[in-house]
Order: C-alpha cells, then structure tokens, then sequence
C-alpha cells in the first residue's frame, strides 16, 4: 500500500549573501505530487514534524554541505514542545545541529506562545538555529518576534515596497543580533532594494528557482555605486559569514583529504568536539601540501587530522570587520589566508569569514565614505548625519542635533579674500573634530555650515571648546552661532522633521549679537538663548517660529 510520503519530492533552493554573492544554505522545501499534505501538517502536528524529518533526510542523501533550512509551523513545536526526533536523525547522520536553521512558520495569532517560546528555547539548548519565517506577509505578532529573539528574520518581497518598514527591522534586529534575509526575490530592481535597505540574506527565483538537485551556482546581480548600503563603521562579521566545512576532532587524515579533494570549493577544514566547539583548523593549502609530499600520504592517511592541523583563530558573531583584522594580524603572515572561524555565545562554529570578503567589503565602505567627504575640511556631507539621525529615531534613542556657521561669512569673504575665509572653514572644522572626538559627530554641509550631533549631555564643553575660542580671519575678529534641537524618543518621525525644528532655532541665534548659543526642545514650546548679546541664564521668552513646510 502506498502512502503519502511515496508521492512526496523535496527541493532546494539557495539562501545566497548579498555582499558576497556566496550561498550560505539551502532551504528544503517539500513538494507533494499528489494530494496537500502541507495543509494537512498545519493541521497536524506529528504530520508536520515528520516532514521536518523527512526534508533533512532528503538533504542529507544529496551530501551537501551546506547548512539548512527547515520549515516547520508555530503550532507544531508549541503542541510538541520539540523536534526530538530530527535532533536524533540529524546526529545520526553525522551533522550539527547549529548547521539546521529551523524557520519558524506562521500563522502564530492563536498559538500558545508561552508553550512556543517554551520549545524554542528548548530546540536552542540542543544547539538548532531559529528563524522567523513570514514577516510582512504573515500574522507574527511584534512582541513575539522580541521574544523569540530569532537568529535570522526572513522578510517577504512584498516589503520591499516599503522601504521605510524594511531598515527598521533591521534597526530591530541589530539589537536582537539577527541577521534580514528577503524571501521570493524576483527581479535585479528588488535585489537593488533589499540590499539598499539593509538586508543582508536574501532567496528567490532571481538567485535560482527551487530544484531537485542543489544549484552548484547562482546568479548575482553586479552591484552598482547607487545600490551600495549607507556606509557603517565597523560592519558586523555576520555579514560575511560562509558555511563551514566541519568535521569531529577525531577525524583521520584520510577524511580531511577526501572532503578537500571532493569539494574544490572548501579553503580549509575546522575540526571540532562534540560540542561543536572548533579545536584545529586546517588550511587547505598546506594541508595537502604535506599530504602530496613523499610518504605523505602513508605517513599521515590513518592518523589524527589534528596533527596537521593549527590552532583555529575565532572571533565571536557580534564582532565587527575590523576585529577579525585584528585576529588575522596576530601570528605569522603564512596564516593570513586561513578562514576565521564565527562562533556562537557558548563557542560553538557558526561558519567561517574569509580575509578577502572583509577586505573588499572595507575597501567599498572607503571608498563610498571618501566620496561623501567635502574636499575643503574632509568632513562627511550631511548624508552621514542624517543617516545617523535616522538610525537613533528608529532605535528610540534621544539626541541633540546642532547646526554651527560662521556670522557674516560673506563679509570675510570680501573682505579678507576667499583663501583666508577657507582657511577659517578649515580651522573651525578642525576644532569640531577635536572637541567631538569619541563623543559626537560632525558633518560639513558646504560653505561655512556644520551638523552636529550628540547626546545632550556632552552639548557644553563641545560648544565651550569652539565657542569661547577666538576666530578671525585676513586680521578681523569673526563670531559664530551655534543652534541646538533636543529631540526625545517619540518628538520627531525623521531627520527631515528635525531640521524642521532646527531651521527658525538657527534664525533666533543669528538674530543675536557676537558668538551666540540657542537650544531649543523639540514638541516643547520656547528658546532658550545660552550665549550671545544681552543672554539669559534662564530661558528667554523667545517664541519658537512653526517648522518648515
């Protein structure tokens, strides 16, 4: 007798990473030939954890090496409490369990979440990675997203015409320490948009259609300058990461040799214990080296891989790029081409980052951060600023966003000659720099106009450390005025309408005579006239002009 599991085909279709064009897993996806077995899993519980099972079982006859992804419905793990039946299978089979991503499915409206988070946490202490499958198109409650705190959020399209909704879940997931994948990418324009707004993962039929047999290759749009992500410091290494080609620490010479020469594409072999912890890391390249040399191979085939192999260099997921430099400059320069390994919180390999994708990643941030910089102070433009600005109103963080220009510049300009007001432009951005150096962030918008922002706190001794020197220029004494909007979580929307709120600050502190100082609050009514002629410790009764249109 037959049964429905006879009818029953997988597919597999590439997560790829979008800075580095490299498939980092594989989804499975079941495929009925008859009937609709899917529906009767949402249904069914047992039916749908057994198809958990299956899909692995499928991956695992296709040896690839590849982490997974399986899909498995909110409401069978809260009625299961578990998968412990994959955990047994994935084991058996010789993988890890941190190298099957499980995508969390909705719907998840009417699903105990107690008993949900309950067998999340529970499938996160046997070491399975968790996804939040659906977003944009599903009904994942936001407070349960928090909750699960997944390790990847897959958005779907649909959101990519709501490019707004898109960064602020990745503002969301920066904190949760997620990476934004992008499900069902179709065209070059929605790949250009999940990449400008920030995801980082993404899948569809542009990459590669769901097949039977796993696609050895994808395809890539080119990345152009104008599809290229707001530049970062420090971008975080879960960005770069690959897939990594693990085996136990008892492995044999021989097992390494025949992973290597099977797979031309693996630079290098982490070895490591039960826990998944890496202990040796062996290179490719030398590895084979002494495997090819005379006697190699009888020396070394039946013994202990690690002998041949070097203590692995790790960093941890939430380091940046610029930490993993740090860890390569360590040791000798005939291990600069070893892969890093990425470990969890607890130690356990996540995948590997290699050298050459940080590198380029960071020559690209240069690059973009260099074509942002005014050439007469090298300060970063106002992008930068309000990019900045942004980021913080959607992270409901507070802040205090200042505009600082030179009074009459044009004055010194035709009086002292365009070199010597330069020359001004220049010594005034210097000592923006200075002062705000670790505490805040400064931006030349052109002419003699300057941005900074900062919290409230570190306001007076910058303002004190530009304001109190003396300016001038060609011999002619020079002031400058400084405006300042404080702006709570919740009292703006975007950086358009704080300089909104800015704009007639600006104009209440050139209205006053020398050096001049005015804050004002943003939502709060008044001025409050710090420095300048005829100042006030108090606040002033300056009426606060309405924002711009």
């Amino acid at each position: 007798m037959h049964s429905w599991s006879d009818t029953l085909r997988f597919a597999f279709q590439p997560v790829v990473n979008l800075r580095t064009g490299a498939v980092t897993a594989l989804e499975v996806l079941a495929r009925p030939e008859t009937g609709d077995v899917l529906a009767e899993a949402r249904r069914d519980p047992e039916l749908d954890g057994r198809l958990a099972v299956l899909a692995f079982c499928a991956a695992a006859r296709k040896e690839t090496l590849l982490p997974l992804h399986l899909n498995v419905f909110a409401a069978t793990l809260a009625d299961l409490g578990g998968l412990a039946p994959l955990y047994d299978v994935v084991r058996g089979a010789g993988r890890m369990p941190w190298e099957v991503t499980l995508d969390v499915v909705p719907p998840c409206t009417h699903v105990p979440h107690r008993a949900l988070l309950d067998a999340v946490g529970a499938l996160r202490e046997q070491g399975f990675r968790i996804s939040a499958d659906g977003i944009g198109d599903g009904d994942v409650p936001l407070r349960l997203l928090t909750d699960l705190s997944p390790d990847l959020v897959k958005l779907d399209a649909s959101l990519l015409a709501r490019p707004a909704a898109v960064r602020a879940m990745r503002t969301l997931c920066e904190q949760l320490g997620a990476l934004v994948a992008v499900e069902g990418v179709e065209t070059e324009l929605q790949c250009a948009a999940a990449l400008s707004a920030g995801a980082q993962l993404a899948q569809g039929e542009l990459f590669a259609p769901p097949a039977r047999i796993p696609a050895a290759d994808v395809y890539v749009p080119p990345r152009s300058p104008g599809a290229l992500t707001q530049p970062r410091p420090g971008p975080p290494v879960r960005e770069f990461v690959r897939p990594a080609a693990v085996l136990p620490v008892t492995a044999s010479a021989g097992q390494v040799r025949a992973l290597l020469t099977g797979s031309p594409e693996v630079s290098g072999v982490l070895l490591v214990d039960q826990a998944g912890v890496p202990v040796r890391s062996v290179h490719r390249s030398r590895f084979l080296l002494s495997m090819s040399g005379r006697y190699g191979h009888a020396l070394y085939a039946d013994r202990p891989a690690h002998r041949l192999g070097d203590a692995p260099r790790a960093v941890g997921v939430d380091a940046t790029a610029w930490e993993v430099l740090d860890v390569v400059a360590v040791g000798g320069s005939d291990r600069t081409s070893d892969d890093v390994a990425v470990v969890d919180r607890r130690g356990r390999c996540v995948g590997v980052v290699r050298l050459a994708d940080l590198v380029r990643a960071l020559a690209e941030t240069r690059v973009e951060e260099a074509a942002g910089l005014n050439p007469l102070t090298r300060l970063p433009g106002s992008d930068a600023i309000t990019g900045e600005v942004d980021r913080r109103i959607a992270e409901g963080r507070a802040f205090a966003l200042s505009w600082l220009d030179i009074d009459h510049f044009k004055q010194v300009n035709d009086g002292a000659g365009f070199a010597a007001g330069d020359e001004l432009i220049r010594s005034v951005g210097r000592a923006l720099q200075e002062a705000a150096a670790g505490h805040a962030r400064v931006g030349h918008i052109g002419g003699d106009d300057f941005l900074v922002l900062a919290e409230e706190e570190v306001l007076e001794p910058l303002a004190a450390s530009v304001l109190d020197a003396h300016w001038s220029a060609g011999g002619r004494p020079v002031t400058l005025s400084l405006s300042t909007v404080v702006c709570r979580p919740g009292s703006v929307f975007d950086h358009r309408q704080a300089a909104a709120h800015l704009a007639p600050v600006k104009k209440a502190a050139k209205a006053l005579s020398g050096t001049s100082w005015v804050l004002a609050r943003a939502g709060l009514p008044g001025q409050e006239i710090r420095r300048g002629h005829g100042a006030e410790p108090a606040r002033a009764g300056c009426a606060t002009a309405g924002p711009l249109g």
